[in-house]
């Protein structure tokens, strides 16, 4: 057996166990019944996703990557809230400068599940919105646009959760 093939099967393995444990979260029983149809799903869900999942999903089951995962939620929970007070300030007091438009950000990030995440996360923010990746770049539609320096809007929009991003999926 080859490293592509160990891998594949690893893969279908890994997703196999993650399948089932959730299946078991959810019925919470060790009734033969609940676990042997557990079990053919979680075989099925293996053998039926587990060849479109993304390449380098292995990473993830690095625990320490977990622990990152876990100080993520909390960092973008604050960004969220910080975020929707904003909007809501814009919105209700008339004084408070709306620029909207479109802006081109750039990633470091190379895995695609890694863009992804950070799209899924701009997205999420309020004010914010992910309307194409291309390649490394970003396009943003920004409720209001604070500056023109592109670094400046990097950092502002993707900066804050790249690193952790990093951490967790590269």
């Amino acid at each position: 057996m080859n490293g592509s093939s160990q891998r594949k099967l690893a893969r279908l393995l890994m997703l196999f166990l993650m399948s089932f444990a959730l299946w078991e979260l959810l019925f919470w029983s060790l009734n033969f019944w609940v676990v042997l149809v557990g079990i053919l799903l979680s075989f099925f869900v293996a053998i039926g996703i587990g060849p479109r999942l993304p390449a380098g999903i292995e990473k993830l089951f690095n625990p320490v990557r977990w622990l990152y995962l876990v100080i993520y939620i909390p960092y973008f929970f604050y960004y969220c809230v910080r975020a929707n007070l904003d909007v809501a300030i814009r919105v209700i007091h008339p004084d408070v400068p709306i620029r909207p438009g479109i802006v081109k950000v750039h990633t470091s990030l190379e895995s695609d599940l890694a863009k992804a995440f950070l799209a899924n996360s701009i997205t999420l923010t309020p004010g914010t919105l992910t309307i194409d990746i291309d390649g490394q770049d970003l396009y943003i539609h920004w409720i209001n646009i604070q500056t023109d320096d592109y670094q400046k809007r990097c950092d502002e929009i993707v900066g804050r959760f790249e690193p952790l991003l990093r951490r967790i999926f590269e």
